[in-house]
């Protein structure tokens, strides 16, 4: 029994494909899109492998921005990570694989890496569990050895795996690489799906760590030494790992695919015949979902009469209604509705990209804003006001803070609110209230055993998020 099995989840990304329950400030890997699923993408990736023997706690890697929402999200599951590194700057899969790897040989002898991404979905029966175990071994000889998924269909949004022989998909027999295909055509994806040495490229990995910095090490020198001189100089704030900014930044960006596994002679591919996506797309998202008889997916509160071959999705609590359409992708959130043809969904990165260039924020910015203490969703706003309703955790508070722009004014509503200003500390229940002028310095916690609601009316000449001058607070933010 194969003992030191260290699974690492990678979380950055912000996956503006699927703009726009996906954005920057809150990306898809914490989303719960699985129908089947009430856990996020994230939470699946670690539920996968909760029952398996001898796995270790997960290291995870993640933008610094999102460190509250992994950290959460790994509480909600009662998981305690390992570790979870901060990258200050995205340098794609390469660095955070090393990372991760350095972090292990230093808590660990010689431990065999798993690696996730946090934003797949699959389901793993028996199928997934054999191709493990036979990837373990593999990994435990000395191979690299990543998942090659059994194609269903041509498709051209995914990059594919070429084995030196037809690979055994009834018992995942591994296969030597014989060269990676980026995202082909049509034709191309059609003669792979005819050739059963042709898989699709999961993105997951399992090796040694020694063995994947040696072959960093060997074709790519310069990440090792740039990881290392980070990790060396990376500072430990409450639960999470802060890499060094200025060192990180000079690393090289760089796939792993690109940086090793396209180039090293010992890798290898264990095919795996399960259900899979990487969810590149909402088209990617509709084809894994279960479908009724019409061919539709519906998420929400959703009516649909004469329609086909779409997916309709309304994550706020109004009705969506749709009539002799068919082939669609609609998604209404409470800022943005998108509505696309389900074969152009690959586009809707671009579409992000232009609505950032003129300036919009709902290219990036949710209106639920998620922080350490719970969340806040801005209900209505315009120039010198705005509304928001806050919903803070049990035992849980905000920064003692002030601002210089605004004043406040509390309503709860939900709960028992505990509040200071200045040195004035007094407690408010449902349906009491009280006023914040302009520069006091204010504290708003959570003292009860249950969510605390309230709602929060700001008036002044900025209502921007960065008004914030903190004084104290235990989530060591500035």
């Amino acid at each position: 029994m194969l003992k030191n099995i260290n699974p690492v989840i990678l979380c950055g990304g912000y996956g503006t494909r699927l703009w726009p329950l996906s954005r920057k400030s809150f990306p898809k890997q914490f989303l719960k899109l699985n129908s089947e699923s009430q856990y996020s993408l994230l939470q699946q990736t670690q539920n996968r492998i909760k029952n398996i023997k001898n796995f270790s706690n997960p290291i995870l890697i993640c933008n610094e921005e999102h460190r509250f929402i992994v950290a959460e999200q790994m509480r909600e599951i009662d998981v305690n990570p390992n570790s979870i590194i901060l990258e200050p700057i995205g340098k794609n899969t390469a660095p955070s694989i090393v990372l991760a790897a350095l972090q292990s040989l230093n808590s660990n002898k010689d431990s065999i890496l798993i690696v996730f991404s946090s934003d797949h979905l699959m389901h793993c029966d028996e199928n997934f569990n054999m191709g493990l175990n036979n990837a373990l071994e593999l990994a435990n000889s000395g191979r690299i050895v990543t998942f090659g998924i059994k194609p269903t269909s041509p498709n051209t949004g995914f990059g594919y795996i070429q084995s030196k022989k037809p690979l055994n998909f009834k018992f995942s027999k591994g296969s030597e690489i014989n060269q990676f295909i980026e995202k082909p055509n049509l034709i191309r994806a059609k003669e792979f799906l005819l050739d059963e040495r042709y898989s699709w490229n999961s993105g997951m990995f399992v090796f040694k760590a020694s063995t994947i910095i040696s072959e960093v090490k060997k074709f790519h020198p310069e990440i090792i030494s740039c990881c290392e001189k980070a990790l060396s100089f990376c500072k430990e704030d409450l639960d999470f790992k802060r890499i060094e900014e200025k060192v990180f930044s000079d690393c090289p960006s760089i796939s792993i695919d690109v940086a090793v596994m396209e180039k090293t002679k010992i890798g290898s591919v264990v095919p795996l015949n399960i259900k899979w996506t990487d969810i590149g797309s909402w088209k990617s998202l509709w084809e894994y979902e279960k479908k009724n008889e019409q061919g539709n997916f519906i998420e929400g509160k959703v009516f649909l009469n004469n329609v086909n071959n779409s997916y309709f999705n309304s994550s706020r609590n109004r009705l969506l209604v749709g009539m002799g359409v068919k082939d669609l992708i609609v998604v209404d959130t409470d800022d943005v509705t998108l509505i696309s043809d389900k074969n152009n969904s690959q586009e809707v990165k671009n579409l992000v990209e232009e609505i950032k260039s003129i300036g919009m924020e709902e290219a990036e910015i949710h209106k639920t804003g998620f922080r350490p203490w719970g969340k806040y969703l801005s209900i209505a706003s315009d120039e010198f006001w705005q509304v928001k309703l806050i919903e803070v955790k049990p035992g849980h508070s905000l920064s003692l803070q002030k601002h210089k722009y605004r004043s406040e004014h509390w309503v709860v509503v939900k709960g028992i609110a505990q509040v200071r200003i200045e040195d004035n500390i007094f407690t408010l229940k449902e349906n009491e209230s009280t006023f914040i002028p302009l520069g006091l310095k204010h504290q708003l916690s959570n003292p009860g055993e249950k969510n605390l609601s309230i709602i929060e009316v700001q008036c002044g000449t900025y209502l921007g998020e960065d008004d914030i001058v903190r004084y104290e607070d235990k989530y060591g933010r500035g």
